[in-house]
């Protein structure tokens, strides 16, 4: 039978999530140190611990992923629009923006994409921590399990 303290500590460990807003990598670095200090002592712990660890790593691989795919697309239209020809000790040098190429549409797509997930993994990390306060471990969806 789960204690509400079991609960409050599976609560935290997925909240600690939001540690990366105040140091860099706390996503990551919260989690890991409350479950690894608590899932010797429940099996609910362990399970909600496993999950949000999976689960932002899972979100990490993602970006990296998505960042791999955009950036060149923004950083081809960059360079596309600069003329290097024409650069005279700065009296002639100009950048050049013509109408937006299709490039740019595929990157700004895949950048909005990246901030529909952003939210989205902020709206999953608080439904689990509601479900972790009722006693619940919630499954996140697209997430691999590196942690079994």
């Amino acid at each position: 039978m789960l204690d509400n303290h079991q609960k409050n500590i599976a609560t935290f460990i997925h909240l600690s999530t939001f540690s990366r807003f105040f140091i860099p990598f706390g996503n990551f670095i919260g989690p890991i140190l409350l479950w690894s200090v608590n899932k010797d002592k429940s099996e609910f712990i362990d399970r909600n611990g496993k999950a949000i660890i999976n689960f932002q790593l899972s979100v990490f691989l993602y970006a990296i992923i998505l960042g791999t795919l955009s950036i060149p697309f923004f950083v081809f239209k960059i360079f596309s629009g600069i003329d290097f020809i024409d650069f005279n000790a700065f009296e002639s040098f100009h950048i050049t923006i013509g109408k937006p190429s299709p490039l740019l549409y595929i990157g700004g797509a895949l950048g909005a994409i990246a901030v529909i997930g952003f939210i989205i993994e902020l709206a999953l990390i608080v439904v689990a921590s509601l479900k972790a306060r009722d006693g619940e471990v919630y499954k996140y969806p697209f997430t691999i399990n590196f942690l079994k």
